[in-house]
């Protein structure tokens, strides 16, 4: 059919058209926003598997764009290599998309609705044009697409911060792009030429040449920063805690992804491998880094408090994962590399979505509140679980089979020492998941407070908080005493006095200690025990007061949109734990590819 010959074209093309139609349709319905989305990638998805199954019959799938053939015209190419990764953007963006509903109507504000599914589309066009293109500058410019789409996505955050994490973001972003376009203009002065297949074949000659050699250097720069790898990562905690948690889980699942895809296609099909380990010993460098990333990142995300940044720093290990077993040069072991890109799609985007659940039904974001949920969100944590123990590593889970391929390929290259590093990483990734498991499965429900005086609770969220450590959750605090006779006049007159000045706010002060505040003036001692007269501590003030809120949370599930995908990416988890001969086949092939 005319219409298949088409389709590397048109998986990128319906999402990119979508992306300008949607915006139009928002005017009308913005409920028709949401089911333009999920049916322009539900299209995406069925071409990636299709032409994911083609290349695995027939081999690697060329397009020629308006005819012109490379080097002079932009060629599409999809192996096993680019065509794997498609499907695992298209699969996890369709699934993201088809959640965003009821999560995007909570956590955006609802005029900009319209504009994120428009922004979300044209993310996905850049992600997946990234990945098929055959052409070295169209892969720059859908960098920038995906780029300047994930800025805008990051600042749509009603957070105060997100505007500032989408800022800094904005700034290595564009820093990394450049590094990244000047080794593509190294590269085109010496060669001329910008078609990947026809560099192969060209560059080789030019090994030696310092003009290449700085080339390559701008490019791995530039592509460590973009995927946040050790110690380059000081943008993604931010941009992932900040960000609304259908974004969070968008770029966790597969943004990163795509930048490490780019880092294996320079390494290893622009430049040989020869050149990578031979000419530059740039695989022993990634080797340490990556190595420090693993055991750095787990050790990070065991001293957080908050559910996404605990995510976004253990990305920061998974990312060395993927990059230590790329940089071992061995088959097995890239195989590993190469599957982890889906199964830490799998794991992260799960878990990322879970917190979106979180958030829309109980307004959690802090570890310490997820106490008792277990029973209140039986199916939500129950697939957390299953995510967090495929991100230990636990067998007949996704991430046993990355962690058993990279280890195996470490020993078949002689290099047992970096197996340690696994075990230390899979460890410490108990430890921090383990807290949570405990905490939703054993600890009792927090009970409703009792106390002798009547306590009004307001949850307030203040924008003027800045400090990261102690969150942005401010209590407003009224203490209302019933008194006898006078002196309960005495004391409701004076209650009454200081409404009038100030409103008493509790929060952590700089030093993690808790305050109480009128109009941003500390209180005196006198003032305090007008509002305490038990003189009791804030600090258990504290305590109760969101032992009181959690309390009031109901107990059942999201709704079916947001709960069935976190439970379809989690059930993969499972499945292809199990069923991992599947994706292993095609990983193998593509690793055989780069490393010939």
């Amino acid at each position: 059919m005319r219409f298949l010959q088409h389709l590397p074209v048109l998986v990128i093309l319906i999402p990119l058209i979508s992306a300008v139609v949607i915006p139009v349709i928002g005017r009308v319905n913005r409920f028709a926003c949401w089911i333009v989305s999920c049916v322009a990638l539900f299209f995406s998805l069925s071409g990636s598997i299709y032409l994911l199954n083609k290349v695995a019959n027939t081999g690697k799938v060329t397009y020629h764009l308006g005819g012109w053939k490379p080097p002079w015209g932009i060629e599409y190419s999809i192996d096993h290599l680019n065509g794997f990764v498609i499907t695992v953007i298209a699969f996890i963006a369709f699934v993201v998309a088809f959640y965003a509903e009821k999560s995007v109507e909570h956590e955006i504000e609802e005029r900009k609705i319209p504009a994120f599914y428009s922004i979300y589309m044209l993310l996905i066009t850049g992600l997946m044009g990234i990945v098929i293109t055959g052409d070295i500058f169209n892969l720059y410019v859908f960098l920038e697409i995906s780029s300047l789409a994930g800025y805008a996505l990051v600042a749509l955050g009603k957070h105060r911060n997100a505007l500032v994490a989408s800022f800094n973001y904005l700034i290595f972003g564009t820093i990394a792009g450049t590094f990244i376009l000047i080794g593509i203009g190294y590269i085109y002065m010496q060669t001329g030429t910008l078609n990947i297949a026809d560099l192969r074949e060209r560059l080789p000659e030019f090994y030696n040449s310092t003009v290449i050699l700085t080339a390559f250097a701008f490019f791995t720069v530039g592509l460590c920063l973009k995927v946040a790898l050790f110690p380059l990562h000081f943008w993604l905690p931010k941009v992932y805690n900040y960000s609304p948690s259908v974004v969070s889980s968008i770029m966790a699942a597969v943004g990163t992804k795509v930048g490490l895809y780019v880092m294996l296609r320079v390494m290893f099909t622009v430049f040989k491998v020869e050149f990578s380990v031979e000419n530059v010993p740039i695989a022993n460098i990634l080797i340490i880094i990556s190595s420090i990333a693993i055991v750095v990142g787990s050790i990070l995300a065991i001293a957080q408090t908050k559910i996404k940044l605990m995510l976004a720093y253990s990305s920061i290990g998974q990312v060395g994962y993927i990059v230590l077993g790329a940089t071992l040069t061995n088959q097995i072991a890239m195989t590993g590399s190469i599957i982890h890109i889906l199964n830490h799609a799998l794991m992260k985007g799960s878990l990322f979505l879970i917190v979106g659940c979180l958030v829309y039904k109980a307004g959690i974001e802090r570890i310490d509140d997820l106490e008792g949920m277990g029973k209140r969100m039986p199916f939500t944590m129950a697939a957390f679980t299953v995510s967090g123990l495929s991100m230990i590593g636990v067998p007949l889970t996704v991430g046993f089979v990355s962690k058993w391929h990279i280890a195996i390929g470490a020993l078949d290259a002689g290099m047992w020492y970096f197996v340690p590093v696994l075990i230390i990483s899979s460890l410490l990734t108990a430890v921090y998941f383990w807290r949570i498991i405990e905490k939703i499965y054993f600890y009792e429900e927090p009970a409703l407070l009792h106390e002798d005086r009547r306590v009004n609770i307001n949850i307030n969220w203040d924008r003027r908080e800045k400090r990261e450590n102690f969150g942005d959750r401010r209590i407003n605090l009224e203490r209302r005493s019933e008194f006898k006779g006078t002196r309960r006049k005495n004391k409701e007159d004076r209650r009454r006095q200081l409404d009038k000045q100030w409103q008493p706010l509790e929060q952590w002060d700089e030093h993690g200690r808790w305050e109480v505040v009128k109009n941003d003036r500390r209180v005196s001692e006198e003032d305090r025990r007008q509002f305490m007269p038990d003189r009791r501590s804030l600090e258990g003030i504290g305590r109760r007061t969101r032992d009181y809120n959690l309390a009031l949370i109901k107990r059942g599930e999201a709704p079916w949109t947001m709960l069935a995908p976190t439970l379809v990416l989690s059930g993969a988890c499972i499945f292809f734990g199990i069923a991992a001969k599947i994706p292993v086949a095609i990983a193998e092939k593509a690793a055989a590819m780069l490393l010939r």
